[in-house]
């Protein structure tokens, strides 16, 4: 099971009905934040989610609006006597920034190290977590994100049984854990099957519409794209900004073909979304024009179970 929630839709400054662009996901008692824009840890109260429970802060990119709340984030975190490490992940510059901003959150209770990508493509097991991390197009170094949690083959007990293996090492192998008993080594693959079709959500905002975008989000659970402009007339400033109308975002969709797309990081001149919505499913059907504290509980097939 995953849960997701995009905690604010707003791009470049906060209003008061639109907090900046955020999203939280939680799996197996473990949380992972994306971006950190001011605001986000009063979405977070107005969701009822706890900042105490963050393991992973990852960023898109440096723009204050994704970034702007971190140092009021890690002070609460503090002050709810947190002690366990925390890592944050992003481009190049994240210690150099992340400590510039601490210069007001100075002392905390707890360790904090840094992840910094230098390829174009990265991926990393953050817990339960695997991140795929992908370079996209806007005027300083920005990335994409797709979050997966990949789902172990089917534990077959007659191999088990057909092969000696004691029935108290059933369970760690069931988890992935290798077991040595003496002489005789048993290992995952010997009780499982292949692997089944896990849970997929994809993040991207800051951004012209590129190709690997819709690489990683084809066949996705949940893509949350970028849709800052919904006029008509607002095509050139996107261009000239390195951003995304809402149309282009589901044109990207269209080819990904993901169970379904929420659009965020708003321009504030762009007061209604969901006045544009119906020329946007005219070219992806399912596309949704999210709301702040959208949240979505995503579970394994049925018939995969």
């Amino acid at each position: 099971m995953l849960d997701i929630c995009l905690l604010g839709t707003g791009g470049m400054m906060p209003l008061p009905y639109r907090f900046l662009t955020s999203m939280m996901a939680r799996c197996d008692g473990s949380s992972l934040l994306i971006d950190c824009g001011e605001g986000t840890q009063v979405a977070l109260r107005k969701k009822g989610w706890s900042p105490k429970q963050i393991d992973f802060i990852c960023f898109t990119h440096y723009h204050a609006d994704h970034i702007s709340g971190l140092p009021g984030l890690l002070l609460t975190m503090g002050n709810a006597e947190r002690t366990e490490p925390l890592l944050m992940a992003g481009p190049r510059g994240l210690e150099r920034v992340a400590n510039a901003l601490r210069t007001i959150a100075p002392e905390l209770p707890f360790p904090i190290t840094f992840l910094e990508y230098s390829g174009n493509r990265e991926q990393h097991q953050l817990g339960p977590f695997t991140v795929d991390t992908f370079r996209v197009n806007h005027n300083v170094t920005c990335y994409g994100y797709a979050v997966s949690i990949p789902r172990k083959g089917r534990f077959d007990p007659e191999r088990a049984r057909a092969q000696g293996i004691p029935l108290k090492y059933w369970n760690p192998l069931q988890k992935g854990q290798t077991i040595r008993e003496g002489d005789h080594v048993f290992t995952p693959d010997m009780v499982l099957g292949g692997a089944r079709k896990g849970l997929r959500v994809v993040y991207t905002t800051d951004t012209r519409p590129v190709p690997v975008i819709a690489e990683y989000a084809a066949g996705a659970d949940l893509m949350i794209c970028e849709g800052m402009y919904g006029e008509p007339d607002k095509q050139a400033k996107a261009r000239e900004y390195k951003h995304m109308t809402m149309y282009e975002a589901a044109e990207l969709a269209k080819k990904a073909e993901p169970k379904e797309l929420w659009l965020t990081h708003y321009s504030p001149s762009l007061n209604h979304p969901e006045e544009y919505m119906q020329e946007v499913r005219r070219i992806f059907p399912e596309a949704k024009a999210a709301k702040d504290g959208w949240s979505v509980q995503l579970d394994f097939e049925e018939s995969d179970k």
